[in-house]
């Protein structure tokens, strides 16, 4: 073929694709309907000319066009991956780990559904053997990602929905390829009916098996990326060539699923990428792939779309009935899903309620397209599949994608507005109104200033006053006139506003490297997680959101447990400086939301509503500064080596912005500027490096700040910081059973805890000390005690608390006093004991047989006995 008809193709074919997009918002029709439109009008058009003789002029370019070596693996081996990879990078990965059962059971079951309800539809109603039915069901069972995305976009779904559906619109690719392989090896031998027991073993196998080939690809690359950092477009470059050597290696190397392995290197770089990588190159990498991308999934739909005609001939009668059979199916089979599983997992709290109205839109949304095109001319092109075989799953597969592109595609719009998902509510609708009113007042005052400043002509400036004045008036009519908003409700909106505030500063500060690379993400995701939180439970939403967002989670457990029974310190140590570092980044900018309640929320909310946000942002941040003072006690001076690293990061960029600003003036030049960029770029590297934590604690400094040893001379204090254990504790764990014997006394030297009394729930906190009571008494444990913040606590064993006790009229009263509040009496407490006499083992406070905190009694994951005595770590 001609190098100049080619290059004219490819050019014209950009040249679609610029001018679809405005078109399709034009038309207010999806994206991928407008292509597909073109694809199928351009290869008519190819056919019809080649075979009229109206004219010979256009026979070279039909006959180029109709000759496009286009091919299923071109599909599969460059268009594919390009798409998987770019949508993995810009996935929000840490949120949807959040919802991955929904995900992985909508994206697998409901693939598997389909592919089922289509293939035993079809297989009764048509002469075909099941395996060709079964792998008709699996080409036509998977949507296509970009129009699910754009539909949800185009509602304004809430962000939990569209990020389940984005997920499983990706996820369902994978399953439906690997359920594809395996039935096409069934049609390709001949199989009839195939072994279902062997293709269900065989499809876990496929996907664990291309997972982990694409994480380990994945880190190969990561680190090869890392040693090219200096060189951003070397870099760029490596991710370019990550999708599609992993999927090579895993289709052709491996024999697992080439779409997982890819789904699984494009995760792996998302999450190592952005603590590994410089900023600006990743920003960089971030908008090439987006390029890349965009351009990949106009070609795969412009020229599947072009083998439509292709696919399409021999079509007969009676492939109509068929082609309304696997319709049907499809439709029956999702709609099982969707009406039927997702309240399920709703019921079980494994996924958001999904309203009916948004699951009706999901249902007609599901749109196929180039994915089951380059699937089914996979098919065609089998010279081992039957010819009857290989021509109906072309047209089957072929009519069901223009079904779903020209009947569902075309009418979506009008489906979403007879749902009213196009429409504002009563609350967002009264909202708006207010907020026009204030914007319009404001813009009037900036008018003012303005024609003043400037000294315009008084009749022109009265003149547009007067109009402007006219549309205020009917803003403010509007808004005094629409249905009044509840102050419960004002609260949740102005909540809901100060969380997207805090987001965008949060960017803010990535962008000024007042945030570090490595934290912006999760911070990022603290923060959707708490929009989320506050939109479905308001005010308290929003506290237990905040909440969560200073909690370290299951990775914290996981790490105490590591730190605490196997001694294996790193995890936790790296954990706990992300968290340090979290919450003094949290505390900077907390600071700064002040100011936008004042401007921006009081004047649509009201004085009330932003007093109420002020004391809720102001518990927030006491209940932040409280964490972070626990921090800074178990911790001492890594704080301050915090602040200093920040404070260094800040200079550096001041320093960068005051360079920058003099470049621009022409004050310096380009040589002399890049020599001082490349100055700050190796200071900022150095001030990037994050002090060591050591999780040893200086237990002398905790037992020296708590009231209860307040007496205690120095002697005193250094022998019980030795005899003292160390026990870190996460949110949620449990430290004390009920009924469990009382063998040591439990310092809280960080954190909180909450006792659950038969009373009623007590809280202690840093200072305080529980497990007393029941050790003087000699009875069981009465409360059952967890940790409801991450917490550090000091265990001294009965023999040496009896031996202090004596000795410390504080800790004496202490113990009063706590007995007295919970309903004993005191003089019951002390009783029986003999204080002329220490206890056997206690003539000293030193550590000669402490046990071990991992071991001591009450605990969740230690038995019941007495703890080996070993000396503390």
């Amino acid at each position: 073929m001609d190098i100049v008809v080619i290059t004219s193709i490819v050019a014209g074919l950009f040249l679609v694709i610029g001018l679809a997009e405005p078109l399709a918002a034009r038309l207010r029709l999806p994206f991928s309907v407008i292509l597909a439109a073109v694809g199928i009008l351009i290869g008519s058009g190819a056919a019809f000319f080649w075979s009229t003789e109206l004219t010979d002029a256009l026979n070279p370019v039909a006959l180029a066009i109709l000759n496009l070596p286009i091919r299923s693996n071109v599909f599969l081996y460059v268009f594919l991956p390009t798409l998987l990879f770019q949508v993995t990078l810009g996935m929000n990965l840490r949120r949807m780990l959040d919802d991955w059962v929904p995900i992985l059971v909508l994206a697998v079951v409901a693939v598997v559904a389909a592919t089922f309800a289509v293939g035993y539809a079809l297989f009764y109603a048509s002469a075909l053997p099941l395996a060709a039915c079964l792998l008709v069901g699996a080409i036509v069972s998977t949507t296509d990602p970009s129009a699910v995305v754009s539909i949800f976009r185009s509602i304004a779904a809430p962000k939990r929905l569209s990020r389940i559906i984005e997920g499983e619109s990706l996820m369902n690719d994978a399953a439906a390829i690997a359920l594809f392989g395996l039935f096409m090896g069934y049609v390709m031998s001949g199989v009839p009916d195939p072994d279902m027991g062997a293709a269900i073993l065989g499809f876990p196998v496929l996907m664990l098996g291309g997972a982990l080939t694409g994480i380990a690809i994945g880190r190969i690359a990561v680190g090869v990326m890392v040693l090219v950092a200096r060189f951003e477009l070397a870099l760029i470059s490596v991710s370019v060539a990550l999708p599609y050597i992993t999927y090579i290696v895993a289709e052709q190397l491996a024999g697992v699923s080439g779409v997982i392995a890819v789904l699984g290197a494009g995760l792996t770089l998302n999450l190592l990428g952005p603590g590994r990588l410089p900023p600006q190159s990743w920003n960089a990498l971030r908008e090439v792939w987006d390029l890349l991308a965009h351009w990949a999934g106009a070609l795969i739909f412009i020229l599947a779309a072009l083998l439509i005609p292709r696919l399409l001939d021999g079509l007969r009668v009676s492939d109509l009935g068929l082609i309304a059979v696997v319709t049907l199916a499809a439709i029956a089979a999702r709609a099982v899903i969707l009406f039927g599983l997702l309240p399920l997992l709703a019921r079980l709290r494994l996924s958001p309620r999904v309203e009916r109205p948004y699951r009706t839109a999901i249902l007609w949304g599901g749109l196929r397209g180039a994915v089951t095109l380059a699937l089914a001319l996979a098919v065609t092109e089998s010279f081992r599949v039957p010819i009857e075989v290989k021509r109906l799953v072309g047209i089957l597969a072929t009519g069901f994608t223009l079904f779903t592109l020209m009947v569902q595609g075309t009418t979506l719009r009008w489906v979403i507005g007879r749902l009213g998902l196009d429409k504002l509510g009563p609350l967002d609708a009264a909202l708006s109104q207010q907020v026009i009113a204030v914007a319009l007042q404001q813009v009037r005052e900036d008018m003012a200033s303005t024609a003043e400043q400037y000294r315009l002509t008084r009749d022109t400036v009265r003149a547009e006053a007067k109009k402007f004045a006219r549309r205020l008036d009917r803003a403010v009519e509007a808004a005094e006139a629409s249905e009044e908003i509840l102050d419960r409700d004002r609260v949740t909106l102005g909540l809901i506003a100060l969380a997207g505030a805090e987001r965008d500063l949060i960017l803010e500060r990535f962008r000024e490297r007042a945030v570090s690379v490595r934290l912006a993400d999760r911070i990022l995701s603290n923060a959707d997680r708490l929009i989320e939180a506050t939109r479905s439970g308001g005010r308290l939403g929003y506290l237990r959101g905040a909440r969560a967002g200073t909690g370290g989670g299951p990775r914290l457990r996981g790490a105490v447990f590591l730190h605490n029974r196997l001694r294996v310190s790193r995890p936790l140590a790296r954990l706990t400086a992300d968290r340090f570092e979290m919450l003094l980044a949290q505390r900077l900018i907390l600071n700064d939301l002040h100011s936008f309640i004042d401007n921006r929320i009081r004047r649509i909310h009201g004085r009330r509503v932003a007093d109420l946000l002020h004391d809720l942002l102001d518990r927030r941040g006491e209940e932040l500064q409280q964490t972070l003072d626990g921090q800074r006690l178990q911790y001492p001076g890594y704080a301050e080596e915090l602040e200093r690293r920040f404070i260094r990061r800040t200079a550096l960029r001041l320093e960068e912005r005051e360079y920058t600003a003099m470049r621009e003036d022409g004050l310096i030049g380009s040589e002399l500027y890049q020599t001082l960029m490349q100055d700050i770029a190796g200071r900022r590297s150095d001030a990037e490096g994050r002090p060591k934590l050591d999780l040893r604690p200086r237990k002398q400094d905790l037992v020296r700040q708590s009231p209860l040893f307040a007496d205690l001379d120095d002697r005193t204090v250094r022998q019980l910081a030795r005899a003292l254990v160390t026990r870190y504790t996460a949110d949620g764990e449990r430290i004390i059973r009920r009924d469990s014997p009382a063998r040591s006394v439990f310092f809280i030297a960080s954190g909180a805890v909450e006792m659950d009394l038969p009373g009623g729930p007590k809280r202690l906190g840093r200072g305080e000390m529980f497990g007393q009571i029941a050790l003087l008494l000699k009875h069981p444990r009465r409360a059952e005690v967890r940790a409801i913040a991450p917490s550090t606590l000091l265990i001294l064993d009965e023999a040496r608390f009896l031996r202090l006790l004596k000795t410390s009229p504080v800790l004496q009263r202490a113990v009063r006093d706590s007995a007295a509040a919970r309903g004993f009496d005191p003089e019951e407490v002390f009783a029986g004991r003999d204080w002329n006499t220490a206890p056997r083992g206690a003539a000293t406070l030193e550590p000669d047989q402490t046990p071990d905190a991992a071991t001591a009694e009450g605990t969740s994951d230690a038995p019941d006995r007495d703890a080996r005595p070993q000396r503390p770590a």
